[in-house]
């Protein structure tokens, strides 16, 4: 009895450990936004300030289906050793930097980390729990991704003006390394090697394929227009590179990503709503506070504490969901209740105006996150409880690169519209954001038809 105590109470601190790498990968997506003008104004490089943000989500993007791969094939603990240990070195990196050029690659080196942080502690809860018990703990993950939405752009700000914006990346370092002790003393899951050969070709393509999208997105209606050269050729790469990476997928001896798994319903479903998700998500969390500060006249911090309805929503409708699932073994109401809630919020959304209160804009929120914390870590669930256990590190991280893309690609062409509908005043910027929550609104309708195909399977009862 006490062993078996001692047992679970290492699996709990270990999931402790899962959490917090969760958080620090969700919070880097979000924390340094604030602290750019700072960055800008101390580095000397205001012409670069964006790609401080795009170098960090292209490796990030990249990277997730790699490790999610070669945790399959090594071990989810030794992955998330490494993945850790590089988010760390590329943290502390970008705290002392001197220039812009520096801090930019800096912070690709971190992004190369935080690609593993969120797949690898989903796959990880997978090991340590049952699929019925994982609703209660994936409900707990996605909490920390609905904290990190809005304690990021707070933190990120609270330490520019009152320490300095290097101390965005060093508040990285004492919370990764106890995270870090965490897994290498209590993440021991039993992993049996087997023969394997490696997909280079296939993970070259992927990474050149996904790369030139992103500089796609990136580029186009802000670096260069949707229609110049630049912007044209990496479309083109990326199209060819991709091309090629689903014809080399299907004659590798050990496939990157088994392009077989996603003739599985559950599989192809959920990896199409995270991507639907991802977009409607970074659209609302983005465009909202723009909205608030340009038309309502709200300050830059204002604007970021509207987003705390959301975190609240979400944060309570996870947690609910998840022990809701874990106790009767049922899961696929929760998107069909969750989508249509998020849909709802969106329509609500493009009823806001230059004359519309802030009490309005919080509700809207309210019903978004209620909706994506009922149904944003359900797709992880149905899909882990279908895959082969040597297909669970791979199939976990689909669902968040396909999350991950949907987020790039939603904020390049959504920021493209707002620019074209005008933001000279706020009667204009009335306008363009009110273009923008209607161009987010098929995209949460998509997300409803989705939920509608998902089957349900019964939730195995034992851990893999």
């Amino acid at each position: 009895m006490a062993t078996e105590a001692r047992s679970q109470r290492q699996v709990l601190v270990a999931f402790g450990a899962i959490m917090l790498a969760t958080l620090l990968a969700a919070l880097d997506q979000t924390i340094v936004a604030t602290a750019l003008p700072k960055i800008a104004a101390d580095l000397h490089g205001f012409d670069d300030l964006s790609w401080v943000v795009t170098a960090y989500l292209l490796t990030t993007t990249v990277t997730v289906p790699l490790y999610g791969k070669l945790s399959d094939l090594y071990g989810r603990r030794r992955l998330f050793v490494v993945s850790i240990s590089v988010f760390l070195l590329g943290s502390a990196l970008c705290g002392i930097s001197q220039s812009m050029g520096e801090l930019i690659a800096f912070r690709a080196l971190q992004g190369v980390g935080a690609g593993g942080l969120i797949p690898l502690s989903q796959a990880a809860i997978a090991d340590l729990f049952s699929p019925r018990e994982r609703g209660r703990y994936q409900g707990y993950v996605g909490a920390m991704w609905a904290t990190a939405a809005v304690a990021g752009p707070l933190a990120g700000g609270t330490l520019t003006d009152s320490v300095s914006w290097r101390w965005i990346f060093f508040i990285n370092l004492p919370l990764g390394i106890l995270a870090l002790a965490v897994v290498v003393k209590t993440l021991r899951v039993p992993f049996e090697p087997r023969e394997h050969s490696i997909d280079y070709r296939g993970a070259t393509l992927l990474t050149v394929g996904v790369t030139a999208a992103l500089l796609a997105c990136a580029w186009g209606g802000t670096t260069y227009p949707w229609d110049s050269v630049e912007v044209a050729g990496a479309a083109v790469v990326a199209v060819l590179a991709l091309a090629a990476f689903a014809w080399a997928e299907r004659r590798a001896a050990e496939p990157l990503v088994p392009l077989e798994l996603f003739r599985m319903r559950t599989v192809a479903v959920s990896t199409a709503a995270s991507l639907l998700i991802g977009a409607v998500l970074f659209g609302v969390t983005i465009y909202v506070p723009v909205y608030t500060q340009g038309v309502l006249g709200s300050s830059a911090t204002s604007s970021g504490v509207i987003l705390i309805p959301l975190s609240l929503g979400w944060v309570a409708a996870s947690v609910v969901s998840g022990q809701l699932i874990a106790r009767t073994g049922r899961y696929r109401v929760y998107p069909l209740i969750g989508s249509i809630l998020v849909l709802a919020g969106t329509v609500l959304l493009t009823q806001l105006d230059a004359s519309s209160s802030r009490a309005a804009v919080s509700a809207d929120l309210v019903v978004i996150g209620i909706g994506m914390g009922t149904m944003f870590q359900t797709f992880v669930i149905a899909t882990q409880n279908r895959v082969e256990r040597s297909e669970l590190g791979v199939a976990t991280a689909a669902i968040q690169f396909f999350r991950s893309m949907g987020g790039s690609v939603a904020v390049a062409a959504l920021g493209a519209l707002l620019v074209a509908r005008g933001t000279g005043s706020p009667s204009e910027l009335a306008g363009a954001t009110h273009a923008v929550f209607v161009a987010v609104v098929p995209l949460a309708a998509l997300i409803l038809a989705l939920a509608l195909a998902l089957p349900e399977h019964p939730l195995k009862t034992r851990a893999d």
